[in-house]
């Protein structure tokens, strides 16, 4: 598997954003599509990547993005059903990238309902914070940051 950068309005990272966006309505009722737009990920100390394995299958993508000073944030992770280990080398990869950008910290937010996207970031060192910026107040929404080395 390689985890690469993409632009984010490319036909392969439109697919896999569709996809994700299918899965969070279903899951949520709400695509997450307003939350993100490509010029998120085109702006300085941005990036989107994409997974695809040895045959160049697409697996995931991911986004980072900034947030505030040394905050970055992690937008648009997603890896296609049936895939393994893609979430991790994914989120990985954005680590390393917000590291060099200069991020200290990363937070990200998803819903309560999904369990499987909680235990992921938890299991991958992430805690839980008090909702930031438009998910304050909103309790369907859970945030998560972590420090970074």
């Amino acid at each position: 598997m390689i985890v690469q950068a993409c632009d984010p309005g490319s036909a392969e990272a439109q697919v896999l954003v569709a996809e994700l966006s299918a899965a969070l309505a279903a899951l949520t009722g709400s695509s997450g599509q307003a939350s993100f737009s490509v010029d998120d990920a085109r702006a300085a100390r941005s990036l989107f990547v994409v997974a695809k394995g040895d045959d160049g299958a697409l697996l995931g993508c991911g986004a980072l993005r900034p947030l505030e000073g040394e905050v970055g944030e992690i937008k648009r992770m997603y890896a296609r059903p049936g895939t393994r280990a893609v979430g991790a080398a994914l989120l990985a990869h954005l680590e390393r990238e917000a590291q060099g950008f200069g991020y200290r910290e990363l937070w990200l937010e998803t819903r309560r309902v999904n369990a499987r996207a909680v235990a992921f970031y938890v299991g991958h060192g992430y805690a839980e914070i008090p909702n930031y910026g438009k998910y304050v107040g909103r309790a369907e929404a859970v945030c998560f940051g972590k420090q970074l080395a």
